[in-house]
């Protein structure tokens, strides 16, 4: 099963891109997490951070083009607000750091989006960290098997 945690990309440069995911009622994740008190999971929230900063990685010069980049690290991560169906989810990732060989550091926000709270000077962050992205590791070839 794959969640796309992307519905549209606002902004994207060299160094960072905004996106944004729309939480609908209908996500089948929300229908356990709570039965009474829907709110997307907390790890979903980092998935949307990751996938945007795979899109803005994926055509950087250092990428490795014939290797996907994955999180490689977490650091820092930090929940704020909880974020139910009707919300959006406004995400931020900058990179900080080529680290070379392919890897990259990043700095990911998503501030929530409610369209039912009160207009404030800054809307509340719903997570926020360091990530760091590498190269998959390439599958080794299968050996012989009993030292055959």
């Amino acid at each position: 099963m794959h969640f796309d945690l992307v519905d549209r990309v606002v902004e994207l440069s060299a160094q960072h891109i905004i996106t944004l995911k729309l939480v609908s009622g209908a996500e089948e994740y929300l229908q356990d997490h709570f039965p009474t008190f829907p709110v997307l999971p907390g790890v979903m929230m980092l998935e949307a951070m990751v996938q945007a900063g795979r899109r803005l990685l994926e055509t950087h010069p250092s990428a490795a083009p014939d290797r996907p980049l994955v999180l490689g690290r977490v650091r820092a991560l930090k929940y704020g607000k909880f974020v139910k169906p009707g919300s959006t989810l406004r995400v931020r990732v900058d990179l900080t750091k080529d680290l070379g060989g392919g890897e990259f550091d990043c700095r990911g926000e998503a501030v929530l989006l409610d369209p039912s709270a009160e207009p404030t000077a800054e809307p509340p962050t719903a997570v926020s960290g360091r990530l760091t992205f590498r190269p998959a590791r390439l599958a080794a070839a299968p050996g012989p098997v009993n030292g055959g």
